[in-house]
C-alpha cells in the first residue's frame, strides 16, 4: 500500500472558458495542468491518477514524463462527480488520497504538504477539507477507510453531498492560503487573476 496518492481532474469541457481549454493556459512557463500535476507528484509515492476526458490526447502530451497514469472518463461531460468517481476507482490503494482540481494555478507542492501535514494533526479517520470562513477550498484529503462510503451513493456519489450530509466525517481546517481557494473557471477569473501576479523580473 501506498502513504499517499492523488486524483487530479483534468476531463472537463472548461465551457465558461468559451473556446479556452483552461487546464493548458500558461502559467510561469507551463500549462496549468502541468504545474498541477508537478506539484502533486512530488508530494505523493503513488503514481498520480489524472482523469481525462476533453482533448485526453492534448492533456496527456501536456503530461508527457510526469510519473501519472491516465484514466479516461467516458462520461465525462455529464459532470465533476463521474470523473471523481472514476479518479476513486482507479486510484492506488493509499492512507490518504489527495482529490485535487487542475484549474487551481497557485497550487503548489508546499501548499499541499502543508494541507497533508493539517490532515495528519487531526483525526485521520476523517475527510480534511481546507476552509477560509465560509469558504470551502480544495483539495480534500480522503482517509482509505472513507473511499468505500464516497462511492456507495449510486445516485449521488463522490464528495459534495458525502461531506455536506457527514459533518462527523469532516475535519474543517483553516487557512488563509489564495492557492486553496482560486480556480480558473471563466475568462474574467483568468483576467482577475493575470492582473493579480507580480510583474516577471
Amino acid at each position: 500500500m501506498y502513504d499517499t496518492a492523488a486524483i487530479v481532474l483534468a476531463a472537463g469541457l472548461s465551457r465558461r472558458m468559451g473556446a479556452v481549454n483552461k487546464l493548458l493556459i500558461d502559467i510561469n512557463g507551463a500549462a496549468m495542468i502541468r504545474n498541477t500535476v508537478s506539484a502533486c507528484a512530488a508530494v505523493c509515492d503513488a503514481p498520480v491518477t489524472v482523469v481525462t476526458g476533453h482533448q485526453a490526447a492534448v492533456i496527456e502530451q501536456v503530461l508527457a514524463g510526469l510519473n501519472v497514469r491516465f484514466i479516461h472518463n467516458p462520461d465525462y461531460a455529464s459532470g465533476q462527480a463521474s470523473s471523481v468517481v472514476s479518479g476513486l476507482n482507479a486510484v492506488p490503494e493509499a492512507r490518504t488520497t489527495l482529490v485535487v482540481l487542475g484549474d487551481q494555478p497557485l497550487l503548489d507542492n508546499e501548499a499541499l504538504r502543508q494541507l497533508l501535514a493539517a490532515h495528519r494533526a487531526s483525526d485521520e479517520t476523517r475527510i480534511t477539507i481546507p476552509v477560509n470562513g465560509t469558504d470551502r477550498g480544495n483539495p480534500l484529503v480522503i482517509p482509505l477507510a472513507l473511499k468505500a462510503s464516497l462511492l456507495s451513493d449510486k445516485t449521488n456519489p463522490g464528495c459534495r453531498k458525502f461531506t455536506r450530509n457527514n459533518p462527523d466525517k469532516v475535519n474543517q481546517v483553516a487557512f488563509d492560503n489564495p492557492a486553496y481557494f482560486t480556480d480558473l473557471d471563466t475568462l474574467d477569473d483568468l483576467e482577475s487573476f493575470q492582473k493579480a501576479q507580480p510583474p516577471a523580473t
